[in-house]
């Protein structure tokens, strides 16, 4: 069941949504060759709790991690580890997420760790592009349809593959709400999209073919079936009568 959130919730909404969008940012600056995965993890659940918010994945399933750290051909859920040592040319998915008074803010970005190649660089730039796009299809009186078509169109237009497997969600009072918020699909399809409503759009889209494999031995990484690099961008919004507003922005 979709839950409509009113003006004050949405409100209510926002200091999650900030805090969130605070520790992506400052987390991804600590991006750099030679820093582990671990200690990107514990710099953002010090700064979720130093901000007096609750880290929204740490324990969610059993899931390991403050933050999914995902590296190259890893598409999401990748758990951190001092093992995993960032290198040069490497790109990394982090997704955070921070609970404030309940309620849950969601996003991801993928960042360069240094010199990155040609086709990594502009498979971040399309895949940002297509969340922006899907972001700007969100609309009251529009369908659910429209946002995955949106999304769909800008990746394949540069010869990416969309990840079909893992989807968007609402989101609110848990981090998982519905409906799912697929990345590909028709215009004027599926169900109208209503005042209230809040998503987290989130692309997933592979270098090479929008196949994928997992989760690995871990129970939770999921991986291109090719090998070749994935890239994920996420922000949660809500649609109100002024329109759509971003919740995951400073």
């Amino acid at each position: 069941m979709v839950i409509i959130k009113t003006e004050d919730e949405i409100e209510a909404m926002k200091p999650a949504g900030r805090l969130s969008a605070k520790v992506l940012r400052k987390t991804g600056e600590r991006v750099r060759p030679g820093i582990s995965t671990l200690e990107l993890d514990r710099f953002a659940e010090n700064l979720i709790r130093m901000e007096g918010g609750t880290p929204a994945f740490l324990g969610y399933n059993g899931f390991r991690g403050t933050i999914c750290a995902s590296i190259n051909e890893q598409i999401v859920h990748g758990i951190p580890s001092a093992e995993v040592i960032l290198k040069e040319g490497d790109i990394i998915s982090i997704d955070t997420g921070a609970i404030i008074n309940g309620w849950y803010g969601d996003n991801a970005a993928t960042f360069a760790v240094g010199e990155i190649s040609e086709e990594k660089r502009r498979l971040l730039e399309v895949t940002e592009a297509s969340m922006w796009a899907g972001v700007h299809a969100a609309l009251a009186g529009g369908h659910l349809g429209d946002i995955g078509h949106a999304v769909q169109t800008v990746a394949e237009a540069a010869g990416f593959g969309v990840v079909r497997e893992y989807v968007g969600h609402g989101i609110g009072r848990r981090m998982h709400e519905d409906p799912n918020v697929f990345n590909y699909g028709h215009q004027g399809r599926g169900i109208k999209l209503k005042t209230g409503m809040c998503l987290a759009i989130e692309p997933m889209i592979n270098a090479g073919t929008y196949e994928t494999t997992g989760p690995g031995a871990d129970g939770w990484t999921v991986c291109t079936l090719d090998g070749r690099p994935s890239a994920h961008f996420e922000r949660s919004v809500a649609l109100t009568k002024d329109g759509t507003i971003v919740l995951t922005a400073e």
